[in-house]
């Protein structure tokens, strides 16, 4: 994308109030082996090139009084509720030297993952832009991040993400944050809470019951001849005994009988 801007001389803040009412937007560029420079643009051309979103993460052509210079857009102040740009920053980029942009993230492929399709999963965006360094030539207009193989325990954080050759992710450390989530409805939430308290519970339900259950051929089957089976002569002599107790009343008044 090309920019055109000329060189301003006038400076202060009345006469940055007098460039805003020809048309103008004051601006300043900087960086790069030479001095900052403040310069002036056409209003409305920058106004409907800040709305396409290549302006913002892309090398520019710029034509400073007919001069070209390979730029970055720094930053750039809006009127709080007119449309209407008050002040730009440009940078210059060097070919050999790296440089720090924040570029937009893209997601595609989230409506055909196993995330939403099975469990109607919520994806949420965390991050819609990243911050990347790469050599000027290497700069893409956007980052793609491809969801269609999501499910409903993933968690995407940008070490995880694919980047294009060239291109490193500004981190610091073990920093890394996350890029996408997945949130359940409130329903199946309630579903995983109820089967993985039924998970845990079912262990601790298994130890009483294997307690109460005897070895195969221990206490449930007494030994044989044991319990089941008296051994011989033992029940029995009870039983004789009781049968020579009921004999003997019967026996005593026959040897009073003989007496009389």
């Amino acid at each position: 994308m090309k920019v055109v801007a000329t060189t301003r001389q006038a400076q202060g803040t009345g006469a940055s109030r007098r460039l805003r009412h020809l048309g103008k937007v004051p601006g300043i560029l900087y960086g790069g082996k030479s001095e900052a420079v403040n310069i002036e643009l056409d209003h409305n051309p920058l106004f409907h090139s800040l709305k396409r979103e290549k302006f913002h993460a892309s090398v520019l052509e710029m034509e400073l009084d007919g001069r070209p210079e390979k730029v970055l857009l720094r930053d750039f102040q809006m009127h709080p509720f007119r449309a209407l740009v008050l002040h730009i920053d440009f940078q210059r980029v060097a070919e050999d030297q790296k440089i720090h942009v924040r570029v937009p993230l893209h997601f595609v492929g989230a409506e055909n993952s196993p995330a939403v399709k099975l469990t109607g999963a919520i994806i949420g965006h965390v991050l819609s832009e990243l911050d990347i360094s790469c050599l000027p030539r290497d700069l893409p207009e956007f980052i793609e991040v491809d969801l269609s193989s999501l499910t409903a325990q993933d968690t995407v954080h940008v070490r995880d993400l694919k980047l294009p050759g060239g291109v490193g992710v500004a981190l610091r450390g073990k920093e890394n944050p996350v890029v996408v989530s997945v949130t359940l409805p409130s329903v199946q939430q309630e579903e995983v809470a109820v089967v993985e308290e039924a998970a845990v519970a079912t262990p601790a339900t298994a130890a009483p019951a294997a307690a109460g259950t005897p070895a195969k051929g221990a206490a449930a089957t007494p030994a044989k001849g044991a319990a089941a089976t008296p051994a011989k002569g033992a029940a029995a002599a009870p039983a004789a005994a009781g049968k020579a107790g009921a004999a003997a009343p019967s026996a005593k008044p026959g040897a009073g009988d003989k007496k009389k």
